[in-house]
């Protein structure tokens, strides 16, 4: 039967193209990947490439844009739809990405499909439709484990642009043996958390001649005249998960890990505040997911593929004295109320007030986002060719960047949709069983890193 389908359709993945397929390839580790996706309707292909979940969300209305944009890249025409809990607002995302493109066939072109978190068999219907799930609906802690489950259970790939470490994790210690047992893959944390990051370590690393042991990176944005923010669901997110992180720690004990092993020198970590001669400037440890997405891709290269871990630290440029005086008068506002429930509402209802307009509800407007950008600077250190890591200090540098435009609305999307191209066009390049991945681990073999090149996030070395 297997074989009559490949013979009679010509194709034989999750991607749905057209080629020569090698059965004993699908017979044995790809077989589980390529039933679920055929069966997912009735036995007949899935009727979407790509959905959008939330597409009518403040983020999910620029990830539709961008899915518009690259629509043609594809091998094939990529067939795609909006969903959301409401037909009206997605109806109204359809029409301004219209107009913002200049596609009015959007409006008639683009399906709708209705499905909501707290209606299972919505979430269900809509996965078996896809052959991926882009899920824009967050904050995750709160809307992102019904996504996975109805995409594991039915056969679709879900990537996500979660920043929070206990949602990213928990996802993997609950569905990771499902997701590799029906060859699906899951992999969180595609947006601007954390694919610079993760992506710009492993590029770090293989742009060293020898063996890179440590990197630690300095993000720094700039703004245009027209000054810049952020929506408040990534506000949101940071409350939530700082009043959890008690929580975090007890499930990272449930993985029962064992550390990394240290190559080469351990790694020194810098203080709360400090004054970086690398970007000239003041600067923090970063407090988004990025040093727990590097280390958890880490960790899957050295145990999956014996390669040699990279320690990794992450800060972020705060700029001058008035911009630290700021910082610690609206952090520590934010710990104090953060511990207790009216300090919770309170932040949730007035994030531009507690953090200084960073954070606004009405999010940065089009041209605050043409007028900002992102740099990520690397600094690695490691061991020349035929040098012993075990053996003294490292005797060699290296210094890479990572840069590109404005980071939550501009970046992410170019991220998340290049993320989910590449599961569609490289399912051989994907690690071989399904499962819940980083993006460092799902895209290390593939070419995500020179499709985003392409796109506006540029990886050099300097």
């Amino acid at each position: 039967m297997w074989a009559w389908f490949v013979r009679n359709t010509g194709v034989c993945r999750p991607c749905w193209a057209a080629v020569e397929c090698d059965l004993s390839v699908c017979l044995s580790v790809r077989l589980s990947v390529c039933l679920s996706v055929v069966m997912a309707e009735s036995g007949s292909q899935p009727r979407y490439h790509f959905i959008i979940f939330g597409a009518s969300g403040f983020t999910g209305r620029f990830v539709l844009e961008e899915v518009a944009r690259c629509a043609g890249e594809a091998r094939e025409e990529l067939r795609w739809a909006a969903a959301g809990r409401s037909r009206a607002r997605l109806e109204t995302a359809l029409t301004q990405a219209a107009e913002a493109l200049g596609k009015p066939e959007l409006k008639t072109e683009v399906d709708i499909i209705v499905a909501d978190v707290d209606d299972p068999e919505s979430l269900a219907e809509m996965c078996k439709q896809a052959v991926i799930v882009l899920n824009c609906v967050g904050p995750y802690r709160f809307y992102g484990e019904p996504v996975v489950k109805a995409c594991v259970e039915n056969g679709a790939h879900c990537i996500d642009i979660s920043g929070e470490p206990q949602f990213l994790e928990s996802m993997q210690l609950n569905y990771d043996s499902q997701a590799a047992e029906k060859g699906v893959y899951v992999v969180g944390s595609c947006g601007f958390d954390s694919i610079p990051a993760d992506m710009g370590v492993l590029y770090t690393r293989d742009q060293f001649k020898g063996t890179l042991t440590a990197v630690e990176s300095f993000l720094t944005a700039s703004m245009g005249p027209e000054g810049g923010c952020i929506h408040d669901g990534t506000w949101q997110s940071a409350v939530y998960g700082l009043a959890d992180s008690d929580k975090l720690r007890s499930l990272r004990k449930k993985f029962s890990h064992k550390p990394l092993p240290v190559v080469g020198t351990r790694i020194k970590r810098r203080g709360a505040l400090f004054y970086s001669d690398e970007i000239q400037q003041y600067a923090v440890p970063f407090m988004g997911a990025d040093p727990s997405v590097v280390k958890r891709t880490q960790r899957f290269l050295s145990e999956e593929h014996q390669e040699s871990p990279v320690q990794y630290g992450a800060y972020a440029g705060v700029g001058g004295v008035s911009s630290v005086m700021k910082l610690l008068f609206a952090g520590l506002m934010f710990f104090l109320l953060v511990k207790f429930s009216f300090g919770r509402k309170l932040l949730i209802k007035f994030p531009e007030f507690f953090s200084f307009g960073f954070f606004s509800k009405e999010g940065p407007t089009r041209k605050q986002m043409e007028g900002s950008s992102f740099r990520f600077a690397f600094y690695g250190e490691g061991y020349t060719e035929g040098q012993d890591p075990s053996q003294g200090k490292p005797n060699a540098k290296i210094r890479t960047l990572v840069q590109g435009p404005e980071a939550g609305y501009v970046a992410t999307p170019i991220a998340m949709v290049q993320a989910a191209i590449t599961i569609l066009n490289e399912p051989d390049s994907l690690p071989e069983k399904g499962g819940v991945y980083t993006p460092g681990a799902a895209f290390a073999k593939t070419t995500l890193i020179d499709r985003l090149n392409k796109h506006g996030i540029q990886f050099s070395v300097l």
